[in-house]
């Protein structure tokens, strides 16, 4: 007789909670959905970037702001493999774009990004 609970774990709400896309919106109303960037994420990124952007800060701190939108008004963004890409989705984002992704990874308590950038 196995006895099933109705209470659920608290790893099973930490995963759906973790599965949740943030969104924020820009002074554009563009509604933006977010993504955590994975440590193999920003392992492309690096390879995307080559070895000379790599050890750009301010460039590499955009483009992980832009790599972590995961849409924009609900249309897929793909994650950028090369640095045109990246550059291409920076330009797409713009600055409204950007300092909103900035703005909600900073509130989140998930990046520091932003306090980089802003002494850039």
């Amino acid at each position: 007789m196995e006895r099933q609970s109705a209470v659920e774990a608290p790893s099973v709400r930490l995963v759906a909670a973790a599965q949740v896309a943030p969104t924020v919106t820009d002074s554009r109303g563009r509604v933006l959905s977010l993504r955590r960037l994975t440590a193999l994420d920003k392992l492309r990124l690096f390879k995307a970037a080559g070895p000379v952007l790599s050890q750009n800060q301010p460039w590499l701190g955009m483009a992980m702001l832009a790599c972590s939108v995961a849409a924009l008004d609900d249309v897929p963004v793909p994650p950028p493999i090369t640095e045109g890409q990246v550059e291409a989705l920076v330009a797409r984002l713009g600055d409204d774009g950007l300092a909103a992704v900035g703005a909600a990874l900073d509130d989140d308590g998930a990046s520091s990004l932003s306090g980089e950038l802003a002494g850039n």
